[in-house]
């Protein structure tokens, strides 16, 4: 028997059953990444400079306020240095390997016209055997193939891989890695690798 339940967030009833009443933790201020979190850390992690929040948020599509939440949260993450706002390589590929496939999982749906998207995108082009029909897209009314649609991490991620190139690579690339089977992710991962570790 516990000598005081209250104290640590349990109580017992009359029988001396014990229950939990309440969690510790539960109003406690954790550090939660969101999907966008990941197109922000990408976008630092490719970028020359310190780029002001605005550049940050147009090059994106996001808002300045967005971008800036993001960038305290790949902080508070430990995935990006708050004083110098560089993105911590390593650190960063660790999370995209073994972390966003799990915390950001996504499925294929219906048929659509889009964007192509990890193993169908070019970055992936001839490294794996898959059909026309089995092609994963970022839904676009405008886009340039048939395929079946994928979430992006962010709405705004086919606008904003549009406009950079080395961007969209790597969002295609993540999406192989939630996406993709075991081939897929492996061919995704080494890739990431080349490109993140040594940029």
């Amino acid at each position: 028997m516990l000598a005081n339940p209250s104290a640590i967030g349990v109580k017992a009833d009359a029988t001396g059953e014990i229950t939990l009443a309440y969690s510790l933790f539960a109003n406690s201020e954790w550090c939660v990444i969101k999907p966008q979190d990941i197109v922000v850390g990408l976008k630092l992690a490719l970028a020359a400079g310190n780029e002001s929040y605005a550049a940050l948020a147009k090059a994106l599509g996001m808002s300045a306020s967005e971008v800036h939440a993001a960038v305290g949260r790949l902080a508070d993450a430990r995935l990006l240095d708050p004083d110098s706002r560089k993105i911590r390589r390593k650190p960063l590929v660790e999370f995209l390997l073994h972390g966003v496939p799990y915390a950001f999982p996504v499925a294929v749906g219906e048929m659509t016209r889009g964007v192509p998207t990890a193993w169908a995108a070019p970055v992936m082009s001839g490294k794996v055997a898959t059909t026309e029909n089995e092609a994963p897209v970022w839904p676009q009314p405008d886009g340039t193939c048939k395929g079946l649609s994928v979430e992006p991490l962010y709405r705004t991620v086919p606008a904003a891989a549009d406009k950079d190139p080395a961007l969209y690579d790597l969002l295609a690339l993540v999406d192989a890695l939630r996406l993709g089977r075991a081939r897929e992710r492996m061919i995704a991962a080494k890739e990431i690798e080349r490109r993140l570790n040594h940029g």
